[in-house]
């Protein structure tokens, strides 16, 4: 894939994203139509995946990782009012904040799936700027953390069809996955990263999909294989750490309970197993 075609598949994508942009129907309930309009973005969502996995098998350069996150940055928008808009419902756009962060976690997840950790971390350090959030009295710029919203409708849809799911978003990213070619660990192992990292830097990051890692027995793949120092040493950029130390504090703050882990009810996971604490650089 050269460069040049993959500015232009960028921009074309983002600009056609406009088209998934939700029409009121009343007569539709609205979170069935916009659970019919994610439905309806899946080969789109399809096609992008087969382009991150080939930037990450054959453009992971510093130059194609600015030209990702400028097309994450691109997308964020879409998860608040047009400029212009001086009306809309509190759901309008919450297919936008569900399919942006999808993109997100699989932009990550298969970067980091593919060992590109120095990719990865410049689309997780570096701010996205985005001018609209200064509308709502924010700074233009905003960190990793913008990807994830809260998705109000989804929580409605689950009370109002009786679902009794303790993430119905988590069981839609789910099910959505089964078409992506990827396997939903990769997903689960961003969210872990994004979430210790976001931690680490006092943001807030919500891991959707951690629903389905509470009763994991082991560590994610890279942490299994940072048994050996010199993998730890190259992975630890994910998750903005220096040392072991570093992190030994991190986890017992979640112990001691001064930094809170998610819960689904009674449900939660534990960093500690899904990091391999025990054996992390224990050879060379």
């Amino acid at each position: 894939m050269l460069q040049e075609p993959l500015d232009e598949y960028f921009a074309l994508f983002s600009k056609n994203l406009e088209n998934f942009r939700i029409q009121e129907n009343r007569d539709t309930e609205q979170d069935d139509l916009i659970v019919e309009n994610i439905d309806k973005f899946l080969p789109y969502r399809n096609e992008l995946i087969q382009t991150f996995i080939a930037i990450a098998q054959y453009l992971p350069t510093e130059e194609v990782a600015k030209k990702v996150h400028r097309f994450l940055e691109n997308l964020i928008p879409y998860m608040n009012r047009p400029e212009n808009t001086s009306q809309w419902g509190r759901w309008d756009f919450d297919n936008f904040k569900f399919i942006v962060h999808e993109i997100f976690l699989y932009a990550i997840g298969i970067s980091i799936k593919h060992e590109r950790f120095e990719f990865s971390n410049e689309l997780l350090s570096t701010p996205y700027f985005v001018p609209s959030r200064s509308d709502y009295g924010n700074g233009a710029a905003t960190s990793f953390s913008a990807f994830r919203d809260y998705v109000d409708s989804i929580e409605h849809r689950n009370k109002r069809l009786g679902l009794r799911r303790l993430s119905l978003r988590a069981d839609i990213l789910k099910e959505r996955n089964k078409s992506s070619g990827v396997d939903f660990n990769i997903l689960m192992q961003a969210d872990f990263i994004l979430f210790i990292r976001a931690t680490r830097e006092s943001e807030r990051w919500w891991p959707e999909t951690l629903l389905y890692s509470s009763h994991s027995y082991g560590p994610f793949e890279i942490w299994a294989r940072s048994i050996s120092r010199n993998y730890f040493d190259r992975a630890k950029i994910l998750i903005s750490i220096n040392t072991l130390n570093d992190l030994t504090e991190l986890i017992d703050s979640f112990k001691e309970d001064r930094q809170r882990l998610p819960r689904w009810d009674w449900d939660t996971f534990n960093p500690s197993v899904l990091l391999g604490q025990e054996k992390l650089c224990t050879k060379q």
